[in-house]
């Protein structure tokens, strides 16, 4: 199985192999490859929402069997901020982690908090600085 973009591309160094299914409860197992390394599906994803997992070092965590990191798109334009992390010459460096990390959108932070501290504008110009947003 490949994953396409809407236009029917395939986005680059990005696809999904479908290894088992169980035909009694439908569940899958498969491996996402990206760029920064491969995903075994189904997968426990530690939770990084500022680019950090509290209280321990991305060795660590790697250590522990983590195969990606999730982080969250507002929290990281609300800190550390997007000139930050562009400083660090993007999110992989800034975290100090070499393989794959997914951004949500921070879309559910916004419709909650867009009266507070920033613009709604500001947070979906935020979503399109490719040092941030292209996490694979």
């Amino acid at each position: 199985m490949r994953i396409a973009s809407p236009n029917g591309s395939s986005p680059v160094g990005f696809s999904y192999q479908l290894i088992a299914t169980d035909p009694s409860t439908r569940a899958r197992r498969g491996r996402i490859q990206t760029r920064n390394g491969s995903i075994e599906t189904p997968v426990f994803m530690p939770v990084g929402t500022q680019a950090t997992i509290k209280t321990l070092h991305p060795h660590e965590v790697a250590r522990l069997g983590a195969q990606i990191v999730l982080a969250n798109t507002y929290h990281l334009m609300l800190r550390p901020g997007p000139e930050l992390i562009d400083l660090a010459g993007g999110l992989h460096p800034f975290m100090r982690w070499d393989r794959p990390i997914l951004t949500d959108s921070g879309g559910f932070q916004i419709s909650l908090w867009r009266s507070k501290r920033k613009s709604l504008t500001t947070v979906c110009a935020f979503g399109r600085i490719s040092t941030v947003h292209c996490t694979c």
